[in-house]
């Protein structure tokens, strides 16, 4: 099978020819028919997480490594003790398998699994940039319904990563004090969630004025430039003196800093921290305690919360975003462009 493999961190994938595995025992083998690119992928390629001040935490990338976390793909053959798994039904792969013995995995939270235990496609075993993927057990496979083949393995990442996010946030119904710093991919994805999940039309920010407005006719109730003069009041002001939670998928030194301000002088703000685009950021201590103030980082969902998202895919309630298609073999200009902020929205690699 063909498949692009990270060979060295940093540098291009290559194209190799591998065999193509057979499932054994509860096992299924997907042919992938597409798969999401986010910018989970640039750190996994890079090998680091910029942690500001010129340090780098190492990320969990054991090379040769095939990519690709957000996949979707057609059932091929499944191990000797698989049952009622049907040979050409298409999935949705839920990527983040742990080991299935520590305390995170016994409690079905395997996206906790510890970095040296956890069996993740396409991050510590091999994804979703191969024809193939071995899938360790038909738990991890989720019926999309009608969604289109280029957006259902988003779902798998940047989608379950917004629905949990805002799970946590827990906005009450036509909450207008929500705040979303992200006019990307994910945050798009978050725009529709939000308002099929939850029932509100959150307050969208971003630096891009085109992203902006795809987030405006996305269904965001207001959407800020946050380079814009004034923009830190403008949220404030319609939010009714401050927000009440923000989720920031962005993750970088920059979002935090302005999003951390918009909760004006009200207490018990929420600040969810979901993107890893990297850097720091100071705390002033006084202020956490006398605000009530919480910081929460997310990271992923569980297998748990990725049932009940895949149930509102399935049944048509989440209304699709726009995908980008292009093929396997673009791999590379794909995360160059990624890397330098030229994709503004979803893409996905078909095979």
């Amino acid at each position: 099978m063909k498949s692009y493999r990270v060979i060295e961190s940093g540098a291009p994938l290559i194209e190799c020819e591998l065999n193509i595995p057979t499932p054994k025992n509860s096992e299924v083998l997907i042919r992938t028919i597409a798969c999401g690119v986010c910018h989970t992928d640039i750190h996994i390629h890079d090998g680091f997480f910029d942690m500001g001040n010129g340090k780098k935490m190492a990320s969990r990338l054991k090379e040769p490594l095939t990519m690709g976390h957000e996949i979707f793909g057609e059932v091929v053959a499944i191990g000797e003790s698989v049952k009622d798994i049907e040979i050409g039904k298409k999935f949705v792969v839920y990527p983040w398998i742990g080991c299935g013995e520590c305390k995170s995995c016994i409690e079905d939270n395997e996206h906790e699994c510890g970095p040296l235990t956890a069996q993740n496609l396409g991050v510590s075993v091999d994804g979703g940039y191969g024809e193939f993927v071995l899938v360790k057990d038909p738990k991890y496979l989720f019926d999309a319904g009608d969604t289109p083949d280029e957006l259902a393995g988003s779902y798998a990442c940047r989608g379950l990563t917004a629905y949990s996010a805002l799970k946590k946030a827990n906005p009450k119904l036509n909450d207008k004090k929500l705040v979303i710093i992200s006019a990307g991919g994910l945050g798009l994805l978050a725009v529709k969630i939000a308002q099929a999940a939850f029932n509100i039309n959150p307050i969208v920010v971003d630096i891009d004025d085109a992203k902006l407005a795809t987030a405006k006719a996305a269904g965001a109730s207001e959407v800020i430039n946050s380079l814009h003069e004034g923009a830190k009041e403008r949220i404030i002001e319609l939010t009714g003196g401050g927000a009440t939670a923000v989720i920031d998928y962005v993750g970088a030194e920059a979002s935090v800093r302005f999003g951390y301000d918009l909760f004006g002088f009200n207490k018990n703000g929420l600040y969810i921290l979901v993107g890893m685009l990297g850097g720091k950021f100071e705390v002033q201590l006084p202020l956490m305690t006398f605000s009530s103030r919480t910081l929460k980082g997310v990271y992923l969902g569980s297998i748990k919360e990725m049932a009940e998202l895949m149930e509102l895919v399935k049944a048509g309630k989440i209304e699709p975003v726009p995908v980008e298609t292009r093929h396997i073999s673009k791999v590379n200009d794909t995360i160059a462009e990624l890397k330098a902020g030229k994709i503004k929205g979803l893409v996905s690699l078909i095979h």
